[in-house]
Protein backbone atom coordinates (compact mmCIF):
# COMPACT_ATOMS: atom_id res chain seq x y z
CA UNK A 1 0.00 0.00 0.00
CA UNK A 2 1.54 3.40 -0.96
CA UNK A 3 2.08 4.91 2.43
CA UNK A 4 2.35 8.69 1.15
CA UNK A 5 -0.79 9.12 -1.13
CA UNK A 6 -3.24 6.31 0.63
CA UNK A 7 -2.18 5.64 4.22
CA UNK A 8 -1.09 9.72 4.99
CA UNK A 9 -4.36 11.04 3.47
CA UNK A 10 -6.44 8.75 5.33
CA UNK A 11 -5.54 9.79 8.78
CA UNK A 12 -5.08 13.34 7.50
CA UNK A 13 -8.97 13.02 6.85
CA UNK A 14 -9.73 11.74 10.09
CA UNK A 15 -8.18 13.32 12.42
CA UNK A 16 -9.20 17.00 10.09
CA UNK A 17 -12.44 16.00 10.39
CA UNK A 18 -11.80 14.97 14.23
CA UNK A 19 -10.88 18.94 14.85
CA UNK A 20 -13.03 20.03 13.14
CA UNK A 21 -15.96 18.84 14.87
CA UNK A 22 -14.14 20.19 18.28
CA UNK A 23 -13.79 23.18 17.35
CA UNK A 24 -17.25 23.57 16.12
CA UNK A 25 -18.45 21.60 19.16
CA UNK A 26 -16.25 24.41 21.38
CA UNK A 27 -17.64 27.63 19.25
CA UNK A 28 -21.66 26.55 19.70
CA UNK A 29 -20.75 25.98 23.71
CA UNK A 30 -18.94 29.51 23.66
CA UNK A 31 -22.83 31.01 24.44
CA UNK A 32 -22.98 29.00 27.14
CA UNK A 33 -20.25 30.28 29.13
CA UNK A 34 -19.63 32.76 31.73
CA UNK A 35 -16.36 34.35 29.81
CA UNK A 36 -16.11 38.00 28.78
CA UNK A 37 -17.19 39.30 25.05
CA UNK A 38 -13.18 39.58 24.09
CA UNK A 39 -12.14 35.80 24.77
CA UNK A 40 -15.75 34.45 23.36
CA UNK A 41 -14.69 36.72 20.19
CA UNK A 42 -10.76 35.79 20.07
CA UNK A 43 -11.67 31.96 20.71
CA UNK A 44 -14.15 31.92 18.10
CA UNK A 45 -12.00 33.72 15.49
CA UNK A 46 -8.71 31.34 16.80
CA UNK A 47 -11.02 27.81 16.35
CA UNK A 48 -12.43 29.15 13.14
CA UNK A 49 -8.87 29.23 11.51
CA UNK A 50 -8.02 25.91 12.82
CA UNK A 51 -11.50 24.00 11.63
CA UNK A 52 -10.51 26.68 7.95
CA UNK A 53 -6.83 24.86 7.95
CA UNK A 54 -7.86 21.32 9.09
CA UNK A 55 -10.55 21.35 6.32
CA UNK A 56 -8.29 22.51 3.88
CA UNK A 57 -5.27 20.36 4.42
CA UNK A 58 -7.70 17.52 4.51
CA UNK A 59 -9.45 17.96 1.21
CA UNK A 60 -6.03 18.95 -0.57
CA UNK A 61 -4.62 15.48 0.41
CA UNK A 62 -7.48 14.00 -0.17
CA UNK A 63 -8.19 15.46 -3.56
CA UNK A 64 -4.64 14.83 -4.66
CA UNK A 65 -4.86 11.35 -3.70
CA UNK A 66 -7.75 11.00 -5.28
CA UNK A 67 -6.38 12.52 -8.43
CA UNK A 68 -3.41 10.17 -8.17
CA UNK A 69 -4.66 6.82 -8.58
CA UNK A 70 -7.84 8.09 -11.02
CA UNK A 71 -5.29 9.53 -13.01
CA UNK A 72 -2.72 6.05 -12.83
CA UNK A 73 -5.75 3.57 -13.72
CA UNK A 74 -6.90 5.18 -16.56
CA UNK A 75 -3.13 5.40 -17.64
CA UNK A 76 -0.91 2.70 -17.31
CA UNK A 77 2.53 2.75 -17.91
CA UNK A 78 4.06 1.91 -20.76
CA UNK A 79 6.18 -1.45 -20.92
CA UNK A 80 6.05 -4.54 -18.91
CA UNK A 81 5.91 -6.37 -15.36
CA UNK A 82 8.25 -9.14 -14.13
CA UNK A 83 8.73 -10.82 -10.51
CA UNK A 84 11.85 -10.22 -9.03
CA UNK A 85 12.68 -11.61 -5.30
CA UNK A 86 8.42 -11.77 -5.34
CA UNK A 87 8.02 -8.25 -5.96
CA UNK A 88 6.49 -6.47 -8.91
CA UNK A 89 8.97 -4.35 -10.93
CA UNK A 90 8.53 -2.79 -14.14
CA UNK A 91 10.40 -2.37 -16.87
CA UNK A 92 9.66 -0.21 -20.61
CA UNK A 93 12.15 -1.52 -23.59
CA UNK A 94 11.47 0.76 -26.69
CA UNK A 95 13.27 0.30 -30.28
CA UNK A 96 15.50 -2.19 -31.91
CA UNK A 97 19.26 -2.76 -32.13
CA UNK A 98 22.26 -3.90 -30.00
CA UNK A 99 23.77 -2.88 -28.00
CA UNK A 100 20.98 -2.34 -25.50
CA UNK A 101 21.13 1.01 -23.77
CA UNK A 102 19.38 0.36 -19.66
CA UNK A 103 18.38 3.59 -18.68
CA UNK A 104 18.94 3.84 -14.95
CA UNK A 105 17.28 6.88 -12.88
CA UNK A 106 18.75 9.44 -10.39
CA UNK A 107 17.03 9.15 -6.82
CA UNK A 108 13.87 10.46 -6.20
CA UNK A 109 13.00 9.80 -9.99
CA UNK A 110 11.24 6.81 -11.52
CA UNK A 111 11.86 5.64 -15.39
CA UNK A 112 9.28 8.41 -16.44
CA UNK A 113 12.20 11.28 -16.09
CA UNK A 114 14.21 9.38 -19.14
CA UNK A 115 10.75 9.93 -21.52
CA UNK A 116 12.13 13.16 -23.32
CA UNK A 117 15.25 11.41 -24.87
CA UNK A 118 14.23 7.54 -25.23
CA UNK A 119 11.94 7.64 -28.26
CA UNK A 120 14.65 9.62 -29.54
CA UNK A 121 17.53 7.24 -28.53
CA UNK A 122 15.25 4.10 -29.92
CA UNK A 123 15.47 5.53 -33.52
CA UNK A 124 19.17 4.59 -33.07
CA UNK A 125 18.89 1.26 -30.63
CA UNK A 126 16.72 -1.11 -28.09
CA UNK A 127 16.55 1.36 -25.06
CA UNK A 128 14.96 -0.11 -21.77
CA UNK A 129 14.45 2.24 -18.52
CA UNK A 130 12.95 0.90 -15.73
CA UNK A 131 11.65 1.49 -12.12
CA UNK A 132 13.77 0.99 -9.34
CA UNK A 133 12.16 -0.67 -6.33
CA UNK A 134 9.58 1.21 -4.47
CA UNK A 135 9.54 4.01 -7.76
CA UNK A 136 7.23 4.24 -10.49
CA UNK A 137 5.01 1.30 -10.35
CA UNK A 138 7.73 -1.20 -8.90
CA UNK A 139 6.80 -2.76 -5.35
CA UNK A 140 8.77 -1.80 -3.20
CA UNK A 141 11.52 -4.24 -1.81
CA UNK A 142 13.00 -4.71 2.13
CA UNK A 143 15.95 -2.87 3.11
CA UNK A 144 18.47 -2.54 2.27
CA UNK A 145 18.81 -0.59 -0.32
CA UNK A 146 22.53 -0.25 -1.31
CA UNK A 147 24.25 -0.90 -4.36
CA UNK A 148 24.80 -4.59 -4.31
CA UNK A 149 21.25 -5.72 -4.11
CA UNK A 150 20.07 -3.02 -6.50
CA UNK A 151 22.42 -4.17 -9.03
CA UNK A 152 21.17 -8.01 -8.30
CA UNK A 153 17.91 -7.01 -8.53
CA UNK A 154 18.44 -5.33 -12.30
CA UNK A 155 20.24 -8.36 -13.17
CA UNK A 156 17.46 -10.61 -12.33
CA UNK A 157 14.90 -7.81 -14.08
CA UNK A 158 17.05 -7.36 -17.12
CA UNK A 159 17.27 -11.57 -17.55
CA UNK A 160 13.74 -11.84 -17.09
CA UNK A 161 13.09 -9.20 -20.00
CA UNK A 162 15.65 -11.06 -22.23
CA UNK A 163 18.10 -8.26 -22.25
CA UNK A 164 21.14 -10.24 -22.10
CA UNK A 165 23.69 -7.78 -23.58
CA UNK A 166 25.63 -6.35 -25.28
CA UNK A 167 24.67 -3.71 -22.68
CA UNK A 168 25.60 0.18 -22.69
CA UNK A 169 24.19 1.36 -19.46
CA UNK A 170 23.39 5.18 -18.72
CA UNK A 171 22.23 6.74 -15.38
CA UNK A 172 22.29 10.12 -13.52
CA UNK A 173 23.07 11.21 -10.42
CA UNK A 174 23.23 8.32 -7.40
CA UNK A 175 22.91 5.76 -10.57
CA UNK A 176 26.36 6.67 -10.90
CA UNK A 177 27.37 3.95 -8.04
CA UNK A 178 24.61 1.53 -9.33
CA UNK A 179 26.39 1.23 -12.90
CA UNK A 180 30.11 1.22 -11.31
CA UNK A 181 28.54 -1.92 -9.18
CA UNK A 182 26.92 -3.46 -11.93
CA UNK A 183 29.66 -3.35 -14.62
CA UNK A 184 32.09 -5.07 -12.13
CA UNK A 185 29.88 -7.43 -10.82
CA UNK A 186 28.79 -8.35 -14.75
CA UNK A 187 31.40 -6.89 -16.96
CA UNK A 188 30.86 -9.74 -19.69
CA UNK A 189 27.36 -8.18 -20.69
CA UNK A 190 29.09 -4.56 -20.78
CA UNK A 191 30.15 -2.84 -23.72
CA UNK A 192 30.06 0.80 -22.62
CA UNK A 193 29.14 3.07 -19.67
CA UNK A 194 27.41 7.01 -20.40
CA UNK A 195 27.48 8.70 -16.80
CA UNK A 196 24.60 11.73 -16.60
CA UNK A 197 26.27 14.31 -14.06
CA UNK A 198 26.85 11.28 -11.49
CA UNK A 199 27.47 10.53 -8.13
CA UNK A 200 30.68 9.48 -7.02
CA UNK A 201 31.51 7.00 -4.34
CA UNK A 202 31.92 8.39 -0.83
CA UNK A 203 32.56 12.24 -2.00
CA UNK A 204 30.56 12.82 1.42
CA UNK A 205 33.54 11.76 3.48
CA UNK A 206 35.51 14.43 1.39
CA UNK A 207 36.91 16.87 4.65
CA UNK A 208 34.79 20.56 3.45
CA UNK A 209 31.58 18.01 1.91
CA UNK A 210 31.57 16.23 5.46
CA UNK A 211 31.65 20.41 7.40
CA UNK A 212 29.08 21.91 5.17
CA UNK A 213 26.88 18.70 5.82
CA UNK A 214 27.22 19.00 9.58
CA UNK A 215 26.09 22.25 9.21
CA UNK A 216 22.58 21.29 7.83
CA UNK A 217 19.49 19.83 9.44
CA UNK A 218 19.75 15.89 10.07
CA UNK A 219 18.76 14.30 6.50
CA UNK A 220 15.70 12.79 8.03
CA UNK A 221 14.37 16.42 8.92
CA UNK A 222 15.42 17.76 5.38
CA UNK A 223 12.87 14.62 3.99
CA UNK A 224 10.46 15.35 6.30
CA UNK A 225 10.03 18.95 5.02
CA UNK A 226 10.28 17.83 1.64
CA UNK A 227 7.69 15.14 2.42
CA UNK A 228 4.97 17.13 4.01
CA UNK A 229 4.21 19.42 1.09
CA UNK A 230 3.73 16.44 -1.09
CA UNK A 231 1.27 14.58 1.00
CA UNK A 232 -0.81 17.17 1.52
CA UNK A 233 -1.11 17.58 -1.79
CA UNK A 234 0.23 21.30 -2.42
CA UNK A 235 2.17 21.23 -5.72
CA UNK A 236 -1.12 19.89 -7.31
CA UNK A 237 -2.91 23.15 -5.76
CA UNK A 238 -0.13 25.06 -7.42
CA UNK A 239 -0.75 23.47 -10.73
CA UNK A 240 2.66 21.34 -10.92
CA UNK A 241 0.99 18.21 -12.18
CA UNK A 242 -0.16 20.40 -15.28
CA UNK A 243 3.01 21.05 -16.71
CA UNK A 244 5.91 18.42 -18.41
CA UNK A 245 9.17 19.60 -18.82
CA UNK A 246 10.50 20.83 -22.14
CA UNK A 247 10.91 17.78 -24.61
CA UNK A 248 7.85 15.62 -23.85
CA UNK A 249 4.96 15.19 -25.35
CA UNK A 250 1.73 13.43 -25.45
CA UNK A 251 1.29 10.49 -23.32
CA UNK A 252 4.85 10.33 -21.68
CA UNK A 253 4.62 14.78 -20.88
CA UNK A 254 0.89 13.34 -19.01
CA UNK A 255 3.16 11.06 -16.94
CA UNK A 256 5.79 12.93 -16.13
CA UNK A 257 3.86 16.16 -15.48
CA UNK A 258 1.34 14.09 -13.24
CA UNK A 259 4.44 11.91 -11.54
CA UNK A 260 5.80 15.31 -10.36
CA UNK A 261 3.06 15.10 -7.74
CA UNK A 262 3.98 11.93 -7.02
CA UNK A 263 7.27 11.78 -5.26
CA UNK A 264 8.20 8.79 -4.18
CA UNK A 265 10.28 9.80 -0.71
CA UNK A 266 10.02 6.28 0.70
CA UNK A 267 12.43 4.45 -1.70
CA UNK A 268 14.08 8.32 -1.87
CA UNK A 269 14.99 8.02 1.94
CA UNK A 270 15.76 4.55 1.63
CA UNK A 271 18.21 4.50 -0.54
CA UNK A 272 20.05 7.68 1.08
CA UNK A 273 19.86 6.10 4.34
CA UNK A 274 22.74 3.59 3.28
CA UNK A 275 24.06 6.35 1.05
CA UNK A 276 27.80 5.67 2.55
CA UNK A 277 27.67 1.74 2.25
CA UNK A 278 26.96 2.17 -1.62
CA UNK A 279 29.67 4.58 -1.52
CA UNK A 280 32.07 1.88 0.06
CA UNK A 281 30.74 -1.08 -2.17
CA UNK A 282 31.78 0.78 -5.24
CA UNK A 283 35.16 2.91 -4.10
CA UNK A 284 37.47 0.59 -5.72
CA UNK A 285 34.94 -0.53 -8.67
CA UNK A 286 37.70 0.03 -11.68
CA UNK A 287 39.08 1.01 -13.53
CA UNK A 288 37.43 -0.85 -16.72
CA UNK A 289 40.16 -0.95 -19.43
CA UNK A 290 39.67 0.14 -22.51
CA UNK A 291 35.43 -0.02 -22.11
CA UNK A 292 33.68 2.92 -23.58
CA UNK A 293 32.72 5.53 -21.35
CA UNK A 294 31.01 8.87 -22.28
CA UNK A 295 31.21 11.46 -19.40
CA UNK A 296 28.25 14.18 -19.29
CA UNK A 297 28.74 16.71 -16.72
CA UNK A 298 26.73 20.08 -15.59
CA UNK A 299 27.47 23.42 -16.05
CA UNK A 300 28.67 24.60 -12.80
CA UNK A 301 28.66 28.59 -14.06
CA UNK A 302 24.67 27.64 -13.79
CA UNK A 303 24.63 25.94 -10.03
CA UNK A 304 23.17 28.01 -7.17
CA UNK A 305 24.07 26.96 -3.65
CA UNK A 306 22.97 28.66 -0.42
CA UNK A 307 26.65 29.10 0.32
CA UNK A 308 28.96 31.70 0.22
CA UNK A 309 30.46 32.86 -3.11
CA UNK A 310 33.89 31.03 -2.07
CA UNK A 311 32.15 27.85 -0.68
CA UNK A 312 30.07 27.58 -3.68
CA UNK A 313 33.18 28.30 -5.84
CA UNK A 314 35.41 25.61 -3.31
CA UNK A 315 32.35 23.41 -3.61
CA UNK A 316 32.19 23.29 -7.37
CA UNK A 317 35.91 22.91 -7.66
CA UNK A 318 35.49 19.78 -5.75
CA UNK A 319 32.91 18.90 -7.99
CA UNK A 320 34.88 19.43 -11.25
CA UNK A 321 37.73 16.88 -10.05
CA UNK A 322 35.44 14.52 -9.36
CA UNK A 323 34.00 14.26 -12.25
CA UNK A 324 37.38 14.73 -14.55
CA UNK A 325 38.36 11.49 -12.06
CA UNK A 326 36.07 9.14 -14.30
CA UNK A 327 37.87 9.79 -17.19
CA UNK A 328 40.45 7.35 -14.60
CA UNK A 329 37.71 4.46 -15.10
CA UNK A 330 38.64 4.10 -18.92
CA UNK A 331 41.62 4.24 -21.49
CA UNK A 332 38.56 4.66 -24.02
CA UNK A 333 36.81 7.76 -22.06
CA UNK A 334 35.22 11.20 -22.73
CA UNK A 335 33.82 14.19 -20.94
CA UNK A 336 31.76 16.74 -22.38
CA UNK A 337 30.90 19.87 -20.07
CA UNK A 338 26.96 20.70 -20.97
CA UNK A 339 26.97 24.21 -21.10
CA UNK A 340 24.03 26.07 -19.44
CA UNK A 341 22.83 22.63 -17.83
CA UNK A 342 22.04 22.15 -14.02
CA UNK A 343 22.18 18.72 -12.82
CA UNK A 344 18.88 17.04 -15.11
CA UNK A 345 20.95 16.96 -18.07
CA UNK A 346 18.62 14.77 -20.04
CA UNK A 347 15.90 17.83 -19.44
CA UNK A 348 18.03 21.01 -19.60
CA UNK A 349 20.00 19.83 -22.94
CA UNK A 350 18.13 16.73 -24.18
CA UNK A 351 19.48 17.92 -27.60
CA UNK A 352 23.11 16.61 -26.24
CA UNK A 353 22.00 13.40 -24.95
CA UNK A 354 20.79 12.67 -28.34
CA UNK A 355 23.40 13.95 -30.50
CA UNK A 356 26.28 12.25 -28.19
CA UNK A 357 24.43 9.21 -27.29
CA UNK A 358 23.54 7.90 -30.80
CA UNK A 359 27.21 8.22 -32.05
CA UNK A 360 28.55 6.50 -29.00
CA UNK A 361 26.36 4.22 -29.63
CA UNK A 362 27.70 3.38 -33.57
CA UNK A 363 31.59 4.07 -32.26
CA UNK A 364 31.04 0.62 -30.44
CA UNK A 365 29.06 -0.74 -33.47
CA UNK A 366 32.17 -0.05 -35.72
CA UNK A 367 29.82 1.68 -37.51
CA UNK A 368 31.41 5.86 -36.61
CA UNK A 369 35.14 6.07 -36.54
CA UNK A 370 36.69 6.04 -33.39
CA UNK A 371 37.33 9.22 -31.33
CA UNK A 372 40.89 10.54 -31.42
CA UNK A 373 40.42 12.96 -27.96
CA UNK A 374 40.16 10.30 -25.75
CA UNK A 375 41.02 11.56 -22.16
CA UNK A 376 39.52 15.19 -23.20
CA UNK A 377 37.21 17.31 -21.45
CA UNK A 378 35.00 19.35 -23.98
CA UNK A 379 32.40 21.84 -23.69
CA UNK A 380 29.27 21.64 -25.35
Amino acid sequence: MDFDYVVMPTVIFVIGILIVWLSIRRILSLSKKGYRMGRKVTECIVLSIVAFVATFVAGSSSFNAIALHYFRAMNPPPGVFYTVNGHRMHINCTGNGSPTIVLESGGGNDALIWGGVQPELSKTTRVCSYDRAGYGWSDALPAPRNADHIAGERHELLHQANVSGPIVLMGHSIAGLYLRDYASRYPADIVGIVFVDVTLPLADEIPMMKALSAKEPPRWISLLLMRVPYIAGLPRLMGQCSHPPPGFTGQAGRLEAEDSCHMQFGAFAAEMNIFNLSGHETAHTGPYGALPILIFSEDTTMTRLPLSPQQTADVMKIFNQLQEDLKKLSTHSRRIIAKGSGHYIQLFRADLIEKEVPLFIEQIRGAASQPTNYGSTAIE
